[in-house]
């Protein structure tokens, strides 16, 4: 049973390209197929690992591997599932590492910074003002309080060096008062 759960897990994380949500349909068929879970017992996996922090592909395979063989099948759905993305950032790292002396990879991973920075900004301005389609319309006291924790959160990092738990914390509280 365990070699049975890893090898299911480690061919859907072979494939599990564009995240959890894409390889669900195939856990679902796999799984069923192999009399494992029902529809509705898959239905529950899926809302179940939706809702926990993680990947909801390895959520699943974590709940599936517990059902089919306790702990152990768990531990071993898990590892199968995640093992082939860890090798291959394994494989990409020391591939890297080789050339991270070259001036043009250098360049190739400077000029990626602002990317990143500029794909992380954009997604907290999405985030937390996507709804609004007009500027006109950002500004309320919503987008003020917003702004004022967000501010008061940075500071209390950069300044007092807080805990990030701290902050998550703080900014729970203040948003419970101003909203």
């Amino acid at each position: 049973m365990l070699w049975e759960l890893f090898v299911l897990f480690f061919k859907v994380g072979c494939i599990a390209f564009g995240g959890g949500y894409a390889v669900m349909s195939m856990i679902q068929r796999e799984v069923e197929n192999k009399g494992w879970v029902g529809v509705e017992q898959f239905q529950e996996i899926g809302s179940l690992s939706g809702m926990a922090p993680g990947s909801i592909a390895t959520n699943s395979a974590t709940l599936i591997g517990y059902g089919q063989a306790g702990i152990p099948g768990a531990l071993v759905a898990t590892v199968g599932i995640v093992l082939p993305s860890l090798l291959l950032i394994m494989l990409l790292a020391a591939f890297f590492i080789k050339l991270q002396h070259r001036l043009g990879v250098r360049s190739a991973f400077y000029g990626l910074r602002p990317i990143v920075t500029a794909l992380i900004v954009y997604a907290a301005i999405n985030f937390g003002f996507g709804h609004h389609s007009k500027i006109g319309e950002l500004l309320n006291w919503q987008t003020f309080g917003t702004l004022l924790i967000c501010g008061g959160c940075l500071f209390a990092i950069v300044k007092y060096k807080w805990h990030p738990f701290a902050v998550i914390l703080a900014s729970a509280a203040a948003g419970i008062v101003i909203f």
